[in-house]
């Protein structure tokens, strides 16, 4: 019958597809960051912004100007140059230029997207884990009262002579190793807090813990940052490949100079120099690397596509391991569910025989500790799912 119950546990958890796959937006929220947290993110886009907007402009050559001042001994003179040499065409040079700047700004956008998801989970996690140390913590308190418990039982029952002191010295060991155990988990949580706040500049009790819901494969792909971003590294080497291989092919540049002479020393025939020159100019590179360098850009394109083969099956293999390490943890619900059941059963024979007088409200105290620890135990189990769909939301855009 149990293995019935976790086969169909697992059968509806993998068929599962929730339509509102963004439950929590907590991860596309930044107000979890500090303010220098924020502001670090908000200048770097603001600079992915500049450079692809100067990427853009790159195809377009500088305005010159040149001022000349002639200081030779038979006469002086100062003139003015202003020119400028303008591609016009590069076989396709230009326009892939400009896609290559844009296809650069959606890549960087992506990636911090995705830095800045990769914080604002590093927070969230620490929420949960800061959760999850208070109920261990209430776990150990509840581990303290029973060995103490078990002390007061084995002093007694040495002192009857009904037992070697030794039992009661492994007792006294188990309720030592509980302390030091309650110890560890208040540094713990203190520990968690502090990394909190090197994260967040507000106190971590004033945010609500997210409950992040399972969604289906397909939508896990379909809106995988990883893969968007092997998906916009393809196109950016693709068009940078492609200007790479125009950099070599014919082009026009259009040209014009004009030049004015400010002194001219009372040298009347240099006032005839004034002029104006524009036209039309053909090149085509010859060099000796182009084969070289044009097969390179071509592998770099090649190699972005097998990265994304690699991401989709790195990407696949990572959801199944999370659905079947959720399905873990699922069944380990589903046995301390069966467990608290086992707990009711004998608490309520426990309580009758204290009536009776065939226990003691000790057997009943440690008991009624047992099934409060079970009850905590489902409490972390189900932190342990959120976190781990916390690794999986982090991954999708």
């Amino acid at each position: 019958m149990h293995l019935i119950k976790s086969s169909k546990v697992k059968l509806l958890l993998c068929s599962l597809i929730f339509t509102n796959l963004f439950a929590s937006d907590i991860l596309n929220d930044n107000s979890i960051l500090s303010e220098p947290r924020k502001k670090t993110f908000d200048l770097s886009k603001e600079q992915i912004k500049e450079d692809s907007s100067k990427l853009k402009k790159d195809w377009i050559n500088p305005i010159t100007y040149k001022y000349t001042k002639n200081l030779g001994e038979d006469y002086k003179t100062s003139k003015s140059v202003i020119s400028i040499d303008q591609p016009i065409f590069q076989s396709g040079g230009i326009y892939q230029a400009i896609k290559y700047a844009q296809s650069t700004y959606n890549y960087a956008s992506l990636e911090i997207q995705q830095e800045q998801k990769e914080l604002i989970k590093k927070a969230v996690n620490l929420l949960f884990n800061i959760e999850k140390t208070k109920l261990n913590i209430k776990k150990a308190k509840y581990t303290l009262e029973n060995a103490k418990i078990d002390v007061e039982r084995k002093k007694e029952q040495v002192l009857n002579g009904f037992l070697d002191a030794s039992f009661l010295d492994d007792a006294l060991l188990t309720l030592n190793s509980t302390k030091n155990s309650l110890v560890d988990l208040k540094y713990s949580k203190q520990e968690l807090i502090n990394n909190f706040n090197a994260i967040s500049s507000k106190e971590y009790t004033t945010f609500k813990l997210p409950t992040f819901k399972l969604f289906s494969k397909e939508e896990y792909l379909e809106n995988n940052i990883e893969i968007k971003k092997a998906k916009a590294d393809i196109t950016k080497k693709g068009n940078f490949a492609y200007m790479t291989k125009a950099k070599y092919l014919p082009s026009v540049n259009a040209y014009y100079t004009y030049s004015k002479y400010h002194d001219t020393d009372d040298n009347t025939s240099l006032d005839k120099e004034n002029n104006q020159t524009f036209g039309l100019t053909v090149s085509v590179p010859f060099d000796t690397r182009t084969f070289n360098d044009i097969e390179s850009k071509k592998i770099d394109y090649l190699k972005s596509k097998l990265d994304l083969q690699n991401t989709l099956t790195d990407e696949k293999i990572f959801f199944k391991t999370s659905i079947d390490k959720i399905n873990m943890i699922n069944e380990r619900l589903q046995i301390t569910r069966d467990d608290l059941e086992v707990y009711d059963s004998i608490l309520k024979i426990i309580n009758e025989e204290k009536e009776a007088q065939l226990k003691t409200q000790s057997d009943l105290e440690t008991l009624q500790n047992s099934q409060k620890i079970k009850s905590i135990d489902l409490k972390t189990y189900e932190i342990d799912r959120q976190l781990t769909l916390l690794d999986m939301y982090v991954k999708l855009k």
